[in-house]
This record gives structure tokens, sequence and C-alpha cells, in this order.
């Protein structure tokens, strides 16, 4: 029997889960007319579509999971459907990550101002540097993913009431989940480069722009500003994802405080759900369009 404390946090995570999935759906159909309109699909547009898909499928795998372990652990003590979670949860989050690297970089050649050589080609050559940047992590896999396997073979869970094995010692467990995530590391370390090229980009725009008595209110830094301010925000939504992440593995070790677990999952859907609204209010023609679907219940 759940507490009121367990039910309230089950209730936002559900409510985080609905609007995280209407939000990320919003931006990937807006995207997807915005398309079919066009008859051409730009770079943006694409990463846009592929990070609400994911993330979609991210909430609905976190939730899921959550709900399970919460309500009905016994199903994770027969059959391979936890192996089968895991193996989804580290594709789907991997590719999320992937894409919002890729919006990284995408606002960082598109709105930094740089006159080093290697900046303006590849900034004349953005289509080709993200494609590359896939191929990156597609390389990685190939080395990371079959150890991954073998690791997953490794250990075994095996669910009681409130009783769970392991075969391998928790600096080994810590040890794997690191290795599960060096591909997320290796991308939020390249949106925290994206985020400190844009702020010094910034800084030397704003310099050039008092030097020039022209002031500092011009589109460029307004660019600068949005670009960064979702950079940032993915940033930090990231690390609380991260910390939700570790409250719930953590968890194993305390499997009757299932309050503690629930917060991790609470805390880990605030970044699938809270950075896709962020992205509306970032993006002029997501906003727009978003405003028009709020306009009937404003009159």
């Amino acid at each position: 029997m759940l507490s009121i404390a367990e039910g309230l946090l089950i209730f936002i995570a559900v409510g985080e889960s609905i609007l995280g999935v209407l939000g990320n759906g919003f931006i990937g159909l807006v995207n997807c007319i915005d398309c079919v309109k066009n008859k051409k699909f730009s770079v943006i547009d694409l990463i846009l579509i592929g990070l609400a898909t994911s993330r979609i499928f991210l909430i609905w795998i976190i939730i899921t999971d959550g709900f399970i372990k919460i309500l009905s652990p016994y199903m994770y003590s027969s059959g391979n459907l936890n192996e089968y979670i895991s193996y989804s949860w580290i594709i789907i989050n991997h590719l999320s990550i992937w894409f919002v690297s890729s919006l990284s970089i995408f606002y960082f050649l598109k709105i930094a101002n740089f006159s080093h050589h290697i900046f303006l080609w590849l900034k004349h050559r953005i289509n080709r540097v993200l494609p590359l940047l896939m191929g990156f992590m597609l390389i990685s896999w190939l080395f990371i993913f079959p150890q991954i396997v073998k690791i997953m073979n490794k250990y075994e869970i095996n669910n009681g009431n409130t009783t769970r094995h392991r075969n391998i010692s928790k600096s080994e467990y810590i040890a794997y989940h690191i290795l599960f995530n060096l591909g997320v590391i290796f991308l939020f370390t390249l949106c925290l480069i994206s985020c400190l090229l844009l702020i010094i980009s910034l800084w030397r725009h704003n310099r050039n722009m008092q030097s020039s008595a022209r002031g500092v209110g011009d589109p460029s830094t307004e660019a600068h500003v949005r670009a960064m301010k979702v950079l940032i925000s993915f940033i930090i939504l990231l690390i609380l994802h991260f910390i939700g992440i570790a409250i719930e593995i953590a968890c194993f070790s305390v499997p009757e405080n299932k309050s503690l677990f629930i917060f991790g999952m609470v805390t880990a859907i605030i970044y699938p759900c809270g950075h896709s609204f962020l992205l509306i209010l970032g993006n002029s023609k997501l906003k727009q369009a978003f405003l028009k679907v709020l306009r009937p219940f404003n009159s």
C-alpha cells in the first residue's frame, strides 16, 4: 500500500509525463507540418523532430520501468524484461543526448562569430558536420555496446519481496553504469564546450559593439542570449536527470524505500519534459505556433 507522500510523487510523475509527451509531440508535429509545407527537410527540423521523438520514448521508458518496480517488481523476477528495458533506455537516452548535442553545435556554428579558419570551415559545412558527429557516435557504439551486453549478462538481479542478490560488487556496479554512459559524457562535454564558446563569442561581440558605439540591443546579441538560455537550461536539466537516475540506482541498495525511488523518477523526468517547453519558448516558430494553439483559451 502506497503512502500519501508516495501517491503525491506518483501523481507528479504522471503529470510530468503527460506534459512531456504533449510538449515533445507538439515540437515534432509543428516541424513535420513545416517540412511538408516547404517540401524540404532542413537540418534544424530533422534535429528537433528526432529530439522530440526520442524524448517521448525516453519518458515512456522511465515511467514504465518506474511503475513496474513500484507496483509489480515480481515482473522482473522472470524473463528478460529488465534487460529489454535497460537496453532500450541506454539506446534512447544516448540518441536523445546526441540530438540535443547536435542542436547545441548547430546553434554554435550558426550564431557564434569567430574568424578562426577551422571555425569558418565548419560553419560552411554544417550539413556535413552533424552526420560526421553521428558517425562518431556509431563508431563508439561498436566498441561500447558489446561491453554493455557482457556486463548485462554478468550480473543478475533476482527480485523477491524485498531481497535482491547480485554476483558483482557495488564498486563494479557503479563502474559499469559509468561505462554505460561514456557516450553521454562525451556528448555532454560537447554541449559544455559549445556553451562556453557561445559565451566567449557574445563577450567579444558586445565588446566590438560598444567600441563602435552601436549599443548591444542588436539581433546577433539576442540570438546569442536565446541560444545560451537553451543550452544552459539543457545542462542544468540533464544534471538533474542523471541525479534522478543515480537515486533510482542507489535504491537497489535500499529496496524498501519507495519514496526515494519515486522521487528519483520524478527528478529524472524533469529533463525530457521541462526542456521541451524551454525549446518552444526559445524558438520563434514554435513559440508562434504555441501561442496560436493557446489563443482560443484566452478569448
